[in-house]
């Protein structure tokens, strides 16, 4: 009974978060709707970085990447036709030509950025450590000079622009909760349970046969139709997509935001990305000038960004696991409490993480006599 209650309170905890952000940014006026509007879509970027960084412990760089796949094709494919035949003379005619609605745009930067994660996870995933993550940065790198500077598929270093602006606050809200219940039913299956295993310790992992490569893949490729939907959600917010808004920015500090909430639960992810990203958005503000009661605070230009690095920082050395602790909501109550050592109920090891019937993994022969 107690493990079916986690199991409800780590989906229903991130969603009835997201159902009170989308509550209180309702009552606010339009400018501020759109703040918050900004959050959730932010957060669900985190949550595709939480899917692949959280579950396998490796450290990746280049999850923007399929959000800047995804905004780019949402961004260009649902413009009017004669904006990119005027300002974008030099495209792909498939690109010129074709319409599509915003709803499917969605669907499109998901299909796009799954199908460009599996391309590069299958060249990129057998590095480990370090070199895994100067790899997804080159992946970055490398998707912003292609987008900047290749007119075929874009408008170069000019922006997409008079892209439809959908991405209200419902749709922000419901794009957060899809990409959460893509996550939460991600990690109760096998194949994530598995990546777990490698992320505690990985030697140990392969040595009872578990494939980092294909579960670090999986991860990957569902990361990125996260990302590549989020991407979408992001042009049809914004109206309008700069290679520079997708690029090195967003990328540290959606990372900021799951360190900080922690990497590894969902629960974290979602905490981190709406609770910084909320901080942000005030202090970002604040440079402009903001009124608190009758006081009117200015901050100065560039503030923000050197707050949220103190803050990360500070989580770091006082709390490496998060405000979350790497536990999912309420998890630490709903949890089964573990007894001595032989009675059977003993904490989760690798060994309890792989189910004893797994077709993937044999055990070694027994000597005959």
């Amino acid at each position: 009974m107690r493990s079916r209650l986690r199991l409800v309170a780590e989906l229903a905890g991130p969603l009835a978060v997201v159902a009170v952000v989308a509550v209180i940014g309702s009552t606010m006026s339009i400018a501020q709707q759109g703040n918050v509007t900004n959050i959730l879509v932010t957060a669900t970027i985190v949550v595709a970085l939480y899917v692949f960084t959280g579950n396998s412990g490796v450290m990746s760089f280049g999850q923007i990447s399929f959000v800047a796949v995804g905004a780019f094709a949402a961004g260009i494919l649902t413009s009017p036709t004669f904006t990119r035949q005027t300002n974008m003379p030099s495209l792909f005619k498939f690109l010129s030509t074709t319409q599509i609605s915003s709803f499917e745009s969605l669907l499109l930067g998901a299909g796009l950025g799954a199908l460009f994660a599996f391309l590069v996870g299958i060249v990129l995933l057998r590095l480990s450590g370090l070199a895994a993550g100067i790899a997804t940065f080159a992946v970055l790198q490398i998707t912003y000079d292609v987008l900047s500077y290749w007119d075929k598929i874009g408008p170069g270093v000019m922006p997409v622009v008079l892209v439809p602006v959908t991405t209200s606050l419902v749709v922000g809200a419901l794009g957060l909760g899809v990409a959460i219940v893509v996550a939460f039913t991600y990690q109760r299956t096998r194949s994530c349970r598995l990546l777990r295993a490698t992320r505690e310790d990985a030697v140990a992992a392969q040595g009872i046969g578990i494939s980092l490569f294909h579960h670090r893949l999986v991860a990957f490729t569902i990361s990125g139709a996260i990302a590549g939907f989020a991407g979408a959600l992001f042009v049809h917010e914004l109206g309008s997509v700069s290679t520079g808004q997708v690029y090195i920015d967003l990328t540290f500090a959606t990372l900021a935001m799951l360190v900080v909430g922690g990497t590894g639960s969902l629960w974290g992810a979602v905490l981190g990305g709406i609770v910084l990203g909320a901080l942000e958005s005030f202090l970002s503000n604040a440079e402009n000038g903001v009124a608190i009661g009758s006081l009117h605070v200015t901050l100065p230009n560039g503030l923000s960004v050197v707050i949220v690095g103190v803050i990360m920082v500070v989580v770091l050395i006082f709390a490496p696991k998060g405000i979350s602790g790497n536990h999912e909501f309420l998890e630490r109550f709903l949890s089964e409490r573990p007894t001595k050592v032989g009675t059977g109920t003993e904490p989760e090891s690798i060994a309890k993480v792989v189910d004893e019937e797994s077709p993937e993994i044999s055990s070694p022969p027994r000597p005959t006599s």
